[in-house]
């Protein structure tokens, strides 16, 4: 069965689409089937992937407010290996139109559970907010890796985030556990990087990744392409950045850490 990992930070530009597209195509690249379910309404990991998101007849808002099922709208990528659930516009209003579904909180879960068996890993791209989208990424998840950059603004908000994760522990998903934080935009060069990296390890004591995602233009040219990193620039340091995290996070799941 699928490992599934949400991709979440309420706050935008913190890297978040980059690493959820970044991470799904060098897990790929390792040898794993992977699923990335594009849960933001911007449809960024969707155009990141080469899909022309305002072309699509149906997305994850179908899956989610009309219980289509998730094997009806999943895509092939360029990459063997990587399939994905793209969004659409329709997206925009699904945090709204969940409220008055039964069992809104567990609308994702339910449209993952016929097709984990299939894949190795299942990344959730999830929105910039704190909503019912972001509560179902949540909630169809085993673990939760937070993206932060490495500015002192983009801790902002951070409790607010681990609050809502507390509070989906206890009232929805109690087995959901923090896998990890991943320092991303970190430039060396400067100082307040370096600052503010001493406060994110007394959010994460224990649960910083090793990898440590670089400030670079590579980066943030490959999706006007339609490409991941991978098939972008595999040699920048964004690159091998990710390389690092997918083995990482490969290697934490055969130890069972």
């Amino acid at each position: 069965m699928a490992k599934t990992i949400s991709v979440v930070n309420q706050k935008g530009g913190v890297g978040k689409t980059t690493t959820a597209v970044n991470l799904s195509a060098y897990l790929a690249e390792l040898g794993r089937r992977v699923l990335l379910i594009d849960l933001d309404p911007q449809a960024n990991a969707s155009s990141g992937l080469g899909l022309d998101h305002r072309n699509l007849e149906a997305g994850i808002y179908e899956a989610l407010v009309s219980s289509k099922p998730l094997s009806e709208i999943i895509k092939r990528s360029v990459q063997d290996g990587l399939k994905i659930a793209p969004a659409t516009m329709n997206l925009a209003g699904a945090g709204v139109e969940l409220v008055s579904l039964a069992d809104r909180e567990f609308r994702l879960f339910k449209a993952i559970e016929p097709i984990k068996k299939d894949y190795d890993y299942i990344i959730i791209d999830g929105p910039p907010s704190l909503g019912l989208l972001t509560v179902n990424s949540l909630v169809a998840s085993d673990e939760v890796l937070i993206p932060i950059q490495s500015e002192y603004y983009a801790l902002e908000g951070l409790s607010q985030l681990l609050e809502t994760i507390n509070l989906v522990q206890e009232n929805l998903k109690p087995d959901l556990k923090i896998m990890g934080a991943l320092i991303t935009m970190f430039d060396k060069r400067n100082k307040l990087s370096e600052a503010v990296m001493g406060e994110i390890y007394q959010y994460f004591p224990n649960r910083i990744f090793r990898s440590i995602i670089p400030r670079t233009v590579r980066l943030a040219e490959a999706p006007s392409y339609g490409r991941s990193i991978l098939h972008y620039d595999p040699k920048s340091k964004g690159g091998r950045a990710y390389e690092n995290l997918a083995k990482e996070i490969i290697s934490l799941e055969e130890n069972n850490i």
